[in-house]
């Protein structure tokens, strides 16, 4: 493992030729999902890269203008009732680069994949589904489409087609699971491939539901 001030890497012993880029949760850094890595049930000899950005510092609104990591503002308890779209757009801009520095390095677009919890998980959905490349899978854990009423697939045609991996626990009382579960349908109704799970837990990530993304990660890579 490596780090720099912008992302902490994991690299395989093999040659990469595939990328997961996972993003924290608010007051988190990419340092909060490295240890999930040997859980996955990937192969000993996997090529996967493992990238976990850190969101810059800010000022968060809904914490009384205290600076935590933020991959952008949360303006009040419900967070779906007013959104920072200035924000979301600027972290939209970091981790495209980050999938840009992937392509050069020679991965294919359809061997990386994004994930994230919390928000992160929405940065990963947002980001993912206005991709002008086709990727090899969306993970969205606890999350939700942030700005949702003005995405339109037609605009963002590239991705329609890539598996999605969206996960909720039944009582989570900081990312409402009505919030998770509109966005599922919203993208099933636009005939999006997503798979929905949930899970007896409030805003967190249980060992089945860590099960269930090791099992996606290895499908959408050819593992499985």
């Amino acid at each position: 493992m490596t780090k720099n001030k912008e992302y902490y890497i994991s690299e395989p012993q093999a040659k990469v030729d595939a990328a997961v880029i996972w993003l924290h949760g608010l007051g988190a850094d990419g340092n909060d999902f490295m240890g999930i890595i040997d859980q996955l049930g990937l192969p000993d000899a996997h090529t996967v890269r493992f990238m976990f950005p850190n969101a810059p510092f800010m000022e968060v609104t809904v914490n009384n203008g205290y600076s935590m990591r933020a991959w952008y503002d949360i303006y009040g308890q419900n967070i779906l009732n007013e959104e920072d779209e200035q924000g979301v757009k600027r972290s939209q801009q970091a981790l495209t680069q980050m999938i840009q520095m992937q392509l050069a390095d020679g991965i294919d677009s359809k061997r990386i994949l994004l994930a994230g919890f919390s928000q992160g998980g929405a940065m990963a959905l947002y980001t993912g589904l206005r991709c002008e490349q086709p990727l090899g899978g969306i993970l969205v854990l606890s999350a939700y489409l942030p700005l949702a009423a003005s995405f339109t697939t037609s605009h963002y045609p590239r991705n329609q087609h890539t598996p999605i991996f969206m996960a909720h626990g039944l009582f989570d009382p900081i990312v409402p699971f009505s919030a998770g579960h509109d966005t599922c349908q919203q993208l099933q109704r636009e005939n999006y491939r997503v798979e929905w799970h949930t899970y007896p837990m409030e805003h967190t990530i249980d060992l089945a539901e860590i099960r269930d993304i090791g099992n996606f990660i290895n499908g959408c890579l050819g593992y499985a």
